[in-house]
């Protein structure tokens, strides 16, 4: 049987369009906010139609010592170029970035999962430091 662990995969985002990009400072200082964009297709830009595209991110934190993590938040994406006359017709298109904020008081793993309606689910990390 499938389990969702074994359907994330993973790669280089600077040598794979469809992994997750976090970034932030690596470090941080304790009980302040900081700022975590997460995007998909930051160094190969990824396909934005009606056909493919990211349908959304989530951006997650496990505090060192702790089980599980934190759900930051979620976005997804709803503008991929179609209108009433049909796929690719619009102009409108979604890019897949999202910002979120939040405060620690620990250090631990960001971990930001993506969604490409053709190739599946996409994940990446990133370890920060709290002083």
């Amino acid at each position: 049987m499938a389990m969702m662990k074994d359907l994330y995969q993973s790669a280089d985002w600077k040598a794979e369009k469809h992994v997750p990009v976090i970034e932030c400072a690596d470090t941080l200082k304790k009980g302040e906010a900081v700022t975590v964009t997460v995007s998909v297709g930051k160094q190969i830009a990824h396909p934005n139609t009606a056909a493919h595209h990211i349908a959304a991110v989530e951006l997650y934190f496990l505090p060192n010592g702790e089980k599980f993590p934190y759900q930051i938040g979620r976005c997804e994406f709803s503008s991929h170029g179609a209108s009433i006359q049909g796929p690719d017709t619009s102009t409108v298109f979604t890019q897949p970035v999202a910002v979120f904020s939040l405060k620690t008081e620990k250090s631990g793993v960001l971990l930001a999962g993506g969604y490409c309606n053709i190739h599946g689910a996409w994940e990446n990390a990133k370890e920060i430091t709290v002083v």
